[in-house]
């Protein structure tokens, strides 16, 4: 499939950028829905959006060129193309986590109330933006004879943008049910995110070859199994002092 969508004044349109922008979009509709839901203003969602997605670009980048720095070293050019992909999740998350965070410090909210408005559109943005690695070949696992195999060069291999993108929703679909069902603190829905879609992320990162190394470790399997930790931790806690003070 050709990157380039169209083509505006000599100006290439990417498919990558279409397909991320329509991430953003229907996540923001999603994290305006749980606004409303939850007594908040949904022009306080995009004050945030404003700032934390420039932010998230930029960290994205800075943490995909910081363990690919080989392949960077001296090109300053190359660092600031971004319309090429190289872009990593984590590294926009904590971004945009520690945006979001000094935002809500500043406005005098109540970070992790926003932070769980935030989580089911996060997550939705995310299993759509996988697509846009189809489209440029990349992030794509190891050979494979299976069925729903995706060619590249000629080679069949594990669509793990696919599997991502389908674990992904599921996330969502978990992070819904259980808001409906009531939270029992605050910063819940957010943690209950980022616990589910680090474990996915565990195991579909090991199918994948280009993982981010650091030495001989993929770096996505070892945040994801650190933030898994961290995370189930403050549930098990936060759940225990709620059923505390409910007595």
């Amino acid at each position: 499939m050709d990157p380039v969508a169209f083509n505006i004044f000599g100006i290439d349109v990417m498919w990558y950028g279409i397909i991320i922008s329509i991430g953003v979009i229907l996540g923001t509709a999603v994290a305006m829905k749980g606004a409303k839901r939850e007594g908040v203003k949904e022009d306080i969602v995009l004050d945030l959006l404003i700032v934390a997605i420039p932010m998230a670009i930029v960290g994205a980048r800075i943490y995909y060129v910081a363990f690919s720095w080989d392949s960077y070293a001296g090109d300053i050019k190359s660092i600031l193309n971004i319309r090429e992909g190289g872009l990593a999740i984590h590294g926009g998350l904590i971004a945009a986590t520690i945006t979001a965070y000094i935002f809500c410090r500043v406005k005098k909210l109540k970070f992790w109330k926003i932070a769980d408005i935030m989580a089911p559109g996060i997550v939705l943005g995310q299993a759509i933006g996988r697509w846009g690695n189809y489209v440029n070949q990349e992030a794509h696992g190891g050979p494979t004879d299976l069925p729903w195999a995706i060619t590249v060069d000629g080679v069949g291999v594990h669509p793990t943008f696919l599997y991502e993108s389908i674990w992904n929703l599921g996330v969502l679909g978990l992070l819904l049910y259980y808001r409906k069902k009531g939270k029992a603190f605050e910063g819940e829905i957010f943690l209950m995110y980022i616990a589910l879609y680090s474990l996915g992320r565990l195991f579909i990162e090991g199918l994948r070859t280009d993982s981010l190394m650091f030495g001989g470790i993929r770096v996505a399997q070892l945040l994801s199994a650190s933030v898994i930790i961290v995370a189930l931790y403050f549930i098990y806690r936060n759940r225990k002092l709620a059923k505390a003070k409910g007595k």
